[in-house]
């Protein structure tokens, strides 16, 4: 019998079934309908879009085991999209997703009538408009009607949960993404809630890997799989991959390499002290009993993503993969810096100063610059991010000399090897890419009582690939592009505060 991992990521869902040992049998992918944005700023999905891909993904792997059906399914997701559903769990609204920054005014509210310390001290994380606590004022400002029928707010497994017939269940550390969390007492704040008016409207949260329940006949139907089958609550993306790679203690960190760059370190206590407010960590609860995660974070992958689509027709796109196109242009970089200056923020920036209206730049381009040059440009430009995500970490977490990565980006050596010299710390490649699905896997393992516990699952599954180590020559080649691409950052706040102004106005 297998486990089915589903992580419903920020653009698409990605579905992998592992057997008993942590080995993938079969993996799945399928993409959500297309993000509307009928406002500057707004970004949203049909919320059924969610169910749509998760049914897909479903039926295409029990279709490829057949003879070795799927035991127990079990979802994590990203955080932050909010989905307003009535008393019968019909969602009201569409998804408003995690990249949306409608609610920069409820966000600023959200600091002056509570706090922004006071506000970190409870949730571990610092208030921006893009965690639901934001928009729930929003909605009762701009769509009452919306506010009002819904009758609770959810995330989008919990979403999925009901979708199946089964209780809205939302786990710690996906609950920890709402910015209405008590991560000490592991409970909503009432004092949060009863400030948005969302009391009673929230979905009850349960420790990770807690049972939700059994599919019924109707939503076994739908998905392809066995009535009966055990469904298991997951946890948020970042510290399931943080658990598929292994990190459970103090001195250990993982990346995962996506849409989002995030590294991610475990400890018994959340890192509530000035560094990581000042630095604005998230420091929130992890999806093992008793340990709580610190992460650092920046936009990467969606960079490349614009590089493949700007160049490349749709045809281009269909008929090759995003990966390979990427490994054809990586065989014609240099062994040379670019003498382009990149910055990925096409999403705004995160750690430190988590600024929504900050956006992708690059400069240094001249006559001779080429698409090659660019898109090595835009390599080097997420490694120095990265590097800066290494040196912010340890400031509020424990230090640490490896970094266990996982994702999508390490199926590029050229990206691999800058991270590593620019940090000037060795990379441990897992052997297996997915490591969000593998951490759900886990949690699903040991909820079905495969394993006796996490350590013993860890030992059974968990394995580094390859290590990447720092190469002195290219740290010093890109010395001077580093300091270079913090010196850009910093001398384009005039801009990214009258562009902002700008945005008000409209």
């Amino acid at each position: 019998m297998s486990l089915l991992a589903v992580d419903m990521g920020s653009s698409a869902c990605k579905a992998v079934a592992f057997s008993d040992d942590g080995r993938i049998l079969v993996r799945k992918t399928a993409c959500y309908q297309p993000v509307v944005s009928p406002h500057p700023s707004w970004a949203e999905v049909p919320a059924q879009s969610f169910w749509f891909a998760l049914v897909a993904v479903a039926r295409a792997i029990a279709s490829e085991l057949v003879d070795d059906p799927v035991e127990v399914l079990s979802i994590s997701s990203h955080g932050e999209t909010l989905i307003p559903v009535d008393s019968r769990g019909q969602p009201v609204t569409a998804a408003i997703l995690n990249m949306d920054n409608r609610a920069v005014a409820q966000a600023q509210r959200l600091i002056e009538t509570l706090g922004g310390r006071h506000i970190f001290d409870i949730t571990g994380l610092s208030v921006h408009c893009m965690y639901p606590a934001a928009k729930f004022l929003w909605l009762k400002e701009h769509r009452s009607d919306v506010f009002s029928s819904a009758a609770r707010f959810l995330a989008v497994p919990d979403f999925l949960l009901t979708c199946m017939g089964l209780p809205a269940l939302i786990d710690d550390s996906l609950a920890s993404r709402f910015l209405a969390f008590d991560i000490r007492k592991r409970t909503w704040s009432q004092e949060i809630l009863s400030f948005c008016e969302v009391v009673g409207r929230l979905p009850e949260p349960v420790p990770a890997g807690t049972i939700a329940g059994k599919l019924g006949s109707e939503a076994a139907a739908q998905l392809g799989l066995t009535l009966g089958t055990l469904v298991v609550v997951g946890g948020h993306d970042q510290p399931c991959a943080a658990l598929g790679s292994g990190v459970t203690d103090a001195g250990r960190v993982s990346a995962s390499l996506g849409t989002y760059e995030c590294l991610v370190a475990a400890s018994a206590a959340p890192a509530l002290n000035d560094a990581a407010f000042a630095a604005n960590l998230n420091t929130y609860c992890h999806v093992i009993p008793d340990r709580y995660v610190t992460l650092a974070y920046f936009p990467s992958g969606i960079m490349l993503e614009w590089f493949i689509h700007l160049i490349h027709t749709p045809e281009e796109i269909a008929q090759t993969s995003t990966a390979e196109l990427c490994r054809r242009w990586e065989a014609t970089a240099s062994s040379e810096p670019s003498g382009l200056q990149v910055t990925p923020h096409l999403l705004g920036t995160c750690n430190p100063d988590f600024n929504p209206a900050a956006t992708g730049v690059v400069t240094g381009i001249r006559p001779t610059t080429n698409r090659s040059q660019l898109y090595q440009g835009i390599l080097e430009g997420v490694a120095c991010e990265f590097a800066n995500m290494i040196d912010l970490l340890p400031k509020a977490a424990s230090s640490f000399r490896e970094v266990y990565i996982s994702g999508g980006g390490v199926h590029s050596p050229l990206g691999l090897k800058l991270r590593a010299s620019l940090s000037r710390r060795e990379l441990c490649v897992m052997r297996c890419p997915e490591a969000v699905c593998l951490g759900t896997a886990i949690l699903a393992a040991v909820a079905a009582g495969k394993y006796h516990n996490i350590s013993e699952a860890i030992q059974q599954t968990v394995c580094v690939a390859e290590r990447i180590v720092p190469d002195a020559a290219v740290s010093d080649r890109y010395k001077s592009c580093l300091s270079q691409h913090r010196l850009l950052y910093s001398s384009l706040a005039p801009l990214r505060a009258a562009q902002a102004s700008v945005r008000e106005e409209m």
